[in-house]
């Protein structure tokens, strides 16, 4: 357990990362999603917020089912004890922790099912934690749980049909099914095959286990449904789809990934067209190998051996199988996640190869080995140089030096040369040079994490943490009643979650991808399969109607009704004196067909004003620098005249008197924006854009009196930039004041604490209440203390009939499922407890007959 801390802790440290270290481990999704979510389960565990559901991004969502993805773990309780700006620090100390309690895992899994010496069980334990794919995976920390109880879960088998003891097997179950219902699903299946494997090696001696093992996996299943219940039925009810069929084979394989990617130091990417993370250690591969030589192993034994490998290495090239082990949900990214389980075996055949090895001829130890350098050797003079161009001749050398190595020790073994004391030796020396080799190995992993994401310095989560607490906790101290904010120049995207606001942005697996839909077709970003949503492209129509009374910026965010409150360091605080609240009332008119389907729309229903908003005009070209302009019917090419360097257009936009001005830059083909950015500048204030995130209005102030504005846009990232031609929206901030005003007179204030909100409405006549909650199938409403039914506006929010009168209204969230998954906790543990009595009971009358019976 503390080898592979040890060795990360070092390697880790040779990158300058180490407890309140400059540099943080916070890769590829940790920064913005785990630092940020981990942040809020530390107010969760303080009782500042609820377990069950979080305001902090989207507008609001299930906390419940976040946290069954990212959060749940024995380990995340540890961020109770530092404060939240220490997050980066935690994080790593439980990294390290996360890496440790695999490699002992493996070692009491090995210990247990092995006869093989406690310092060969070493070796493979410290290559099982430190497996590329774990190393590579590392900044997904929630899936570093799987890798901790998969052994537990091969040993509870073991367990089951050896000794017919269910309970390491219950228990192991049971904790990976709440950590991460994602991973737990692949070695669900595994692990059934594996035991339907190990049951048909030996069918009189096992079979009498099948009863015993379905009875233990069901109970862990029914006990998990407190988690997997509610995260389930979340994923269901809020639009999440599964991937379409469309193709047979994996797209962007190759012919050698297997081979390449089972070599020292081999790191392609873990980012698009990647092949899969498959090293353990050129010993348990050579070892792996001689298992299918030995005669000491049955030929039904390799034969379902060799099979589940067979269907690990297709399940990489045929995409349903692919799929399949995803839960039919392609992957963004980080693909092949259920390559852990040919690693992990491929080390359980290496342990028996190691039983075995006395029983072996130095030929057949050769053969393998030779074989070994063939097949590697043809990879890399053979395999497409373009496609395998991260294959490099010293990941060549390393493996051919390991497994020399490796034969030579392996050699001597099985000659017994010079005895038991050179035995030990040699033994020594094998867990000397698997440490050796897994660290030149996770070196590498963390060199190309390092190249695909970067480790951030840890003045770009801190230096401004205490700034913008100081004006939160101001807006939370001034604010009344309910309220959302915004940060214009976050620290990231998800950092609502860290301090704690009611925000608008946020990147996750888990959303509400029908409230996501909604306010994407309402201006606020959110494409695709949404797993972000952006509150830039806004307009002073969304602030308004989704009750964004705070803007935090670093300069003024030049917006009509906002105004300066408050200022720490860099940042300063705006309030907006036309946000609305919570709910607003309206007629049942709200729900007709074509009613309310963009921002315009919605607040003239909802203001019942039918004044114009909203006129366009277009930009004039001052002066451009290093641009090319072509314009092609409805679109405009801007090319770079010098590739390399920034394109630069200066525009006049001539405004009228009471106007809020945006900037159309519109990109019908986002794939082209990829990595362009956009910096404009307006009266001295510069801020810069990914074009893709935005793809539409760019704010430029508003105007008082009648002028000309000039606007400076300088192009990055891109040398050819394809827009709509583009245009000025201009927004008439009067006819916007007075209809924000018309909607705040039916405006409904919400007190809100944790899962609930609460407010009193008082009607001269009926109406509807609409909110901008989120609709989830979680919410209660309660109307004078009876339950009434809830309505879903447009599928997206939540929206309720009250009649006329005086009314209190309460709203309750509690996810759906969770009660039913409650009682299942409780049932199943209280049924697997009576049947562990049954069992002990029942074992101890055996052991009676028999005494008598002698």
């Amino acid at each position: 357990m503390l080898l592979p801390i040890l060795i990360m802790a070092l390697l880790y440290a040779k990158e300058g990362i180490y407890w309140n270290s400059a540099r943080t481990m916070l890769a590829s999704d940790a920064f913005p999603q785990l630092a940020n979510f981990y942040a809020s389960y530390h107010d969760v565990l303080l009782g500042k917020e609820s377990f069950f559901y979080t305001w902090s991004g989207a507008l609001g969502g299930n906390y419940w089912a976040l946290s069954a993805y990212y959060i749940n773990s024995l380990f995340t309780f540890l961020v109770a004890l530092v404060e939240k700006a220490q997050i980066p620090d935690i994080m790593y100390l439980i990294t390290l922790l996360k890496f440790g309690a695999a490699g002992g895992s493996f070692w009491i899994f090995s210990h247990q099912t092995t006869k093989l010496s406690r310092w060969l069980n070493t070796t493979f334990s410290v290559s099982y934690a430190l497996m590329s794919f774990s190393v590579a995976y590392s900044p997904m920390m929630m899936w570093l749980d799987a890798l901790i109880y998969l052994p537990l879960i091969i040993l509870g088998i073991h367990r089951i049909q050896e000794k017919r003891k269910p309970l390491l097997l219950f228990i192991s179950y049971l904790l990976l099914f709440l950590s991460n219902f994602y991973m737990a699903f692949m070695i669900g299946v595994f692990s059934f095959l594996y035991f339907m494997g190990r049951l048909y090696t030996d069918r009189k001696e096992f079979g009498g286990t099948v009863p015993m093992y379905l009875i233990t996996s069901f109970l862990a299943g029914g006990a998990s449904m407190i988690t997997i219940l509610p995260t389930v039925l979340d994923l269901r009810n809020n639009g999440e789809a599964l991937t379409e069929l469309t193709q047979f084979w994996t797209p962007d394989t190759g012919a050698w990934d297997v081979v390449v990617k089972s070599m020292v130091g081999v790191y392609d990417t873990a980012k698009f067209e990647a092949a899969p993370f498959l090293y353990v250690g050129i010993l348990p591969l050579l070892l792996a190998c001689l298992y299918f030589f030995s005669k000491g192993i049955s030929k039904r034994r390799k034969w379902l051996s060799g099979g589940m490998l067979l269907l690990l290495v297709l399940s990489i090239y045929i995409y349903p199988l692919n799929l399949f082990w995803h839960g039919f949900h392609a992957p963004n990214m980080l693909l092949f996640r259920f390559s852990f389980l040919y690693s992990f075996f491929l080390l359980i055949l290496a342990q028996r190869g190691m039983e075995q090895l006395e029983e072996q001829k130095v030929d057949t130890l050769l053969n393998v080995a030779i074989g070994l350098v063939l097949v590697f050797l043809a990879a890399f003079l053979l395999a497409d140089p373009k496609r395998y161009d991260y294959l490099t001749r010293e990941n060549v050398f390393s493996t051919f030096f390991f497994l020399v190595v490796y034969f030579l020790l392996l050699m001597g073994m099985i000659k017994d040369v010079g005895g038991l004391r050179w035995r030990s030796l040699f033994v020594f020396l094998l867990l000397f040079g698997g440490l050796v080799e897994a660290g030149v190995n996770t070196e590498a992993m963390l060199q190309g994490v390092k190249k695909d994401w970067n480790y951030p310095l840890r003045n770009v989560y801190s230096d401004s943490y205490e700034e913008l607490e100081t004006l939160v906790g101001q807006a939370e101290e001034e604010g009344s009643g309910f309220f959302r904010m915004a940060n214009l120049d976050w620290m990231s995207i998800n950092e609502s979650f860290n301090f704690g606001y009611s925000g608008i942005s946020q990147f996750s697996s888990i959303r509400n991808r029908r409230a996501l839909s909604y306010l994407n077709q309402m201006g606020f970003r959110s494409e695709g399969t949404n797993l972000t949503i952006e509150y830039q492209n806004n307009t002073l129509f969304m602030d308004s109607l989704f009750g964004i009374k705070y803007n935090l910026a670093k300069e003024d965010p030049l917006k009509f009704g906002f105004e300066k409150v408050g200022e720490q360091g860099e940042y300063s605080l705006y309030e907006n004196q036309y946000a609305l609240p919570l709910g607003m009332m309206t007629d049942e008119g709200i729900y007709e067909e074509g009613v309310a389907e963009n921002q315009t729309a919605l607040i003239q229903y909802l203001s019942q004003q039918s004044d114009t908003y909203v006129r366009f005009t277009e930009p004039k070209i001052k002066a451009s620098e290093n641009v090319q302009i072509e314009e092609e019917g409805d679109f405009v090419y801007y090319s770079a005249e010098q590739p390399d360097k920034e394109m630069t257009i200066d525009w006049t936009v001539s405004a009228p008197a009471h106007s809020q001005v945006y900037l159309s830059l519109y990109a019908e083909d986002i794939a082209m924006m990829t990595s362009a950015k956009a910096t404009v500048t307006v009266n001295g204030i510069s801020r810069t854009y990914e074009m893709k995130k935005v793809n539409q209005y760019y704010n430029l102030g508003y105007t008082e009196e009648a002028e000309s504005i000039d606007v400076s846009v300088t192009f990055q990232g891109a040398s050819v930039i394809r827009l709509l031609k583009p245009d000025v929206l201009l927004l008439d901030t009067q006819v916007f004041k007075n209809s924000v005003e018309a909607i705040q007179t039916r405006g409904v204030e919400f007190m809100v604490e944790k899962g609930q909100a609460q407010a009193t409405i008082d009607l001269d006549e009926s109406g509807v209440l609409v909110t901008t909650i989120p609709f989830d199938s979680g919410w209660k409403a309660e109307l004078d203390g009876e339950e009434i039914p809830i309505t879903a506006f447009k599928e997206a929010l939540i929206s309720v009939s009250i009649p006329e009168g005086s009314h209190m209204l309460v709203l309750r969230y509690q996810p759906e499922g969770f009660k039913v998954g409650a009682v299942l906790f409780g049932g199943c543990l209280l049924v697997f407890s009576g049947y562990l009595v049954y069992l002990k009971k029942r074992d101890r009358k055996g052991r009676i007959s028999d005494e008598e019976s002698i």
